[in-house]
């Protein structure tokens, strides 16, 4: 957030001054905060964990500090650039979401429109907190290395966007490797139903997006711009088919077909440089791995079931074949290499003489520690929310599957419907362990006015899920 106030803005890049040591506190502060502090809050907060509000007051504070420092360092200076109209964006709504972390803490007008209407603000503000910190750290880059000025700025568009979409998608399919499957049986659909109108309606918008499809100034390329739009047509046009083929929670192809096209498109596709002509096979190889593994996974390993406790009721209720984390990971593969293969990168890894095996190599550590941190806040998640932590609101039914470790042995907790009763008022729900015969953990006498969390009651809790 950087450049916002009185900050004086240079109207070029002197690449002649160095970076002074501010800057450097401005990076490791505002990347701390918004890559591992502001995501563990998240977790505790989804969780209803005490410890959601000391993250989210440390983070807070790191950022100010994070943002002095970016607004009062000397050395190389920076023109205005999007990164600080933006952060001004982001400052808006950090200074909305603590004030409205502040009202809820107050807990006054439970049980109101206000209050709920609160709480729904405060959660979708806080679970846009990723996004936000990603887009702005992605801003922060560009503003830092001179990138994406003049004629670059559609190619950046192109590569980053796309780029960073395909590491979402790893993530969600991380996450709903663990959590989503009764979601999908809930709504009664596919996870291929989901993916293919993403891919659609993708593919609709890039058709006419992609390389001036409407219009172009000084002639339009069938070599260079029919092969990008291209690209386009067949997400819609596979999509489309995805689509009817996944209802009614039927399990296809398509999603993973098309990731395979368009890695091989990619793979294929002639480049001005050496350098860039494999890095982009490198991208277009990852992505071809990711659908080929998402085909494999769905017609061998889960052989068209949704879970492996569909195929096989005997295995545990959210267990996890070792082959299906391959997906989300080649796919954060993917979605990293191709954001980091813009004419301008590569020319500047050019001019360092470096080779394109040492880059994806360093592109490709760069992912492990992604899904790494994905998988571990997922696993944060899972603990806060086992009954076995005392962390968990015993009013609240967050998972369907819920792991600990006792004994030496593993558990499965399977939730239990609660009794019939007032929603605001006292009732009765149990806990079954699979694991053991005919026993059953009660859990009497909630009183369901007590709050069950720092900052929400259990009025609160439908608005914030």
């Amino acid at each position: 957030m950087a450049g916002i106030g009185g900050h004086q803005h240079a109207t070029e890049i002197d690449w002649s001054q160095p970076l002074d040591n501010l800057i450097y506190l401005h990076f490791v502060f505002q990347a701390t905060v918004w890559g591992v502090i502001y995501p563990l809050g998240l977790v505790f907060g989804l969780a209803r964990s005490r410890f959601h509000v000391p993250f989210q007051v440390t983070g807070t504070v790191l950022t100010l500090a994070g943002y002095f420092f970016g607004v009062n360092h000397g050395g190389r200076q920076f023109p205005e650039t999007f990164h600080h109209n933006f952060g001004v964006t982001v400052f808006t709504l950090l200074s909305c979401q603590v004030a409205l972390g502040v009202y809820l803490k107050a807990h006054v007008h439970e049980g109101t429109r206000l209050r709920r209407g609160a709480v729904m603000i405060h959660g979708v503000i806080g679970k846009a907190f990723p996004v936000l910190g990603w887009t702005q750290g992605l801003l922060g880059y560009v503003s830092l290395m001179g990138f994406c000025r003049g004629g670059h700025l559609g190619q950046c568009l192109a590569h980053y966007i796309m780029g960073s979409s395909f590491i979402a998608y790893g993530i969600i399919l991380s996450i709903m490797l663990y959590f989503g499957a009764a979601w999908l049986e809930r709504k009664n659909i596919s996870q291929e139903y989901l993916d293919s109108w993403v891919i659609c309606v993708w593919g609709i918008v890039n058709t006419f997006t992609e390389h001036d499809f409407l219009e172009k100034s000084g002639g339009w390329s069938v070599k260079w711009d029919m092969q990008h739009s291209s690209m386009g047509v067949i997400w819609w046009a596979g999509g489309a088919l995805g689509i009817f083929l996944g209802r009614n929670r039927k399990r296809n192809f398509v999603p993973s077909a098309i990731l395979i096209l368009t890695g091989w498109a990619m793979s294929s596709h002639a480049q001005a440089m050496m350098l860039s002509t494999e890095v982009h096979k490198a991208f277009g190889e990852a992505l071809m791995g990711a659908g080929l593994a998402r085909l494999i996974e769905i017609c061998f390993v889960l052989k068209g079931k949704h879970s492996l406790h569909e195929l096989d009721p005997s295995v545990d209720e959210g267990a996890i074949h070792p082959w299906q984390h391959l997906p989300p990971f080649l796919l954060i593969c993917s979605g990293l290499t191709f954001m980091s293969a813009t004419d301008e990168e590569l020319h500047f890894l050019m001019d360092l003489g470096m080779d394109h095996v040492t880059y994806i190599l360093l592109l490709l550590s760069g992912a492990f520690v992604i899904y790494l941190w994905t998988l571990l806040l997922i696993k944060t998640y899972i603990i806060c929310t086992s009954p076995s932590s005392s962390e968990t609101s015993t009013s609240s039914n967050p998972l369907s599957f819920l792991w600990r470790r006792n004994n030496n042995n593993r558990y499965k907790y399977e939730a239990v419907p609660d009794a019939p009763g007032d929603r605001m008022g006292r009732r009765e729900g149990r806990v079954r362990l699979d694991d053991l015969d005919s026993v059953e953990l009660q859990r009497t006498n909630v009183d369901r006015e007590s709050p069950n969390h720092v900052l929400f009651d259990e009025r609160d809790e439908r608005e914030f899920d």
